[in-house]
């Protein structure tokens, strides 16, 4: 398939192997191949995460997101009935009745009723801490609350306790292992708030920055708290029918400065994932970057007019999703597709505990 299409979803399909999808991570982060993409002649090379910084150059700068992901995912059961459920911790409620309650996706057998009461089952596959069901939200969501000692607690102390990684369900049928803890997270994380890992920053270590550093290439964050959404495969037949998802973002002055400076004296900014993309294109919308924080739905696909970003490190994503879209919007479907079939020819390790690419 060509670019003859670039507003068909089906354009931006691809032929996954199931043996591709990485079910474990790397012991050692930083041992994670890189696939380097050359958009000016669409050369490929072979590298390693830790070749990073001398694929960069001095005065360069990296953006990368440094949201934290909380342990959403949670394992219950109906006090009333003793049925199996499970729920995926979403957000808070900000505002309203019950503003403070927990905004929580959920499956269970029957239909529970609103004053039901739903007991956490914690890791140690012993009853814990019980939630009521207070009523429904958006999206066929639920509304929960905690209750008794725990009521006025925060959600992200009770979700430590209680809860458990949120990976998807290509990794292992969503079921944890010991370690995704500390692996599904980055060793930047800062702000809680995310049902996914930003899967670019897995990659990067103390030393890696290190690295970077001494190399003169310079380093800037923003927020964006990754939703259920970035996985969710397009299932209209156009682009254009779509309805993209919404997500919380943050860029804050100090990376706008961290930018500006950059560009001013000829430097490239590189994004670290397709979240970071978002969060500074997002905040360049207006057509200069200015400080931003607030949602946002911003659909990047062929014929969008990049501000900021003039570099991507990112992980290999599933077919047919709004992040495909997105990196050949930057790369061209055709450098996109060339590149993926070489990753799959050479057995890189496909998806969220895969491999990375670079497009430069």
């Amino acid at each position: 398939m060509s670019d003859s299409d670039p507003g068909s979803a089906a354009t931006y399909d691809y032929h996954l192997p199931d043996d591709r999808i990485a079910q474990e991570p790397l012991a050692d982060r930083a041992a994670a191949r890189l696939l380097v993409v050359n958009r000016a002649d669409s050369s490929l090379e072979h590298r390693t995460l830790r070749d990073l910084p001398g694929l960069l150059a001095a005065g360069d700068l990296l953006v990368v997101n440094d949201t934290k992901v909380v342990p959403a995912r949670l394992v219950g059961r109906r006090a009333a009935t003793g049925g199996k459920w499970a729920g995926l911790f979403l957000r808070c409620e900000a505002t309203g009745p019950h503003a403070g309650a927990w905004v929580v996706l959920a499956q269970t057998r029957g239909r529970p009723e609103v004053g039901e009461r739903i007991v956490l089952i914690g890791r140690d596959e012993a009853d814990g801490d019980t939630l009521e069901l207070l009523g429904r939200a958006e999206g066929g969501a639920w509304l929960a609350r905690p209750l008794g000692s725990v009521a006025h607690e925060p959600a992200e102390a009770v979700l430590l306790r209680m809860g458990r990684v949120p990976l998807p369900g290509y990794i292992r049928g969503g079921v944890e292992h010991e370690g995704d803890l500390d692996r599904y997270q980055t060793v930047f994380a800062r702000v809680a708030g995310s049902a996914a890992a930003p899967t670019a920053g897995l990659h990067f270590t103390d030393e890696i920055f290190a690295g970077l550093a001494a190399r003169g290439i310079g380093r800037a964050t923003v927020t964006l708290h990754v939703g259920l959404g970035t996985f969710r495969p397009i299932t209209a037949e156009r682009l254009d029918d779509h309805l993209m998802h919404s997500e919380w973002c943050e860029c804050p002055a100090e990376t706008v400065a961290a930018v500006r400076e950059t560009k001013a004296r000829g430097g490239r900014v590189f994004a670290v994932g397709t979240t970071a993309v978002r969060t500074l294109e997002t905040a360049a919308r207006e057509g200069t970057l200015s400080p931003w924080s607030g949602p946002t739905d911003l659909f990047i696909k062929p014929g969008f007019s990049f501000r900021v970003v003039d570099g991507l490190l990112t992980n290999f994503h599933m077919p047919r999703t709004t992040l495909m879209v997105l990196v050949s919007a930057f790369a061209s479907r055709d450098i996109v597709m060339n590149a993926y079939d070489a990753a799959i020819r050479e057995r890189y390790r496909m998806l969220s505990y895969g491999d990375a690419m670079l497009f430069r």
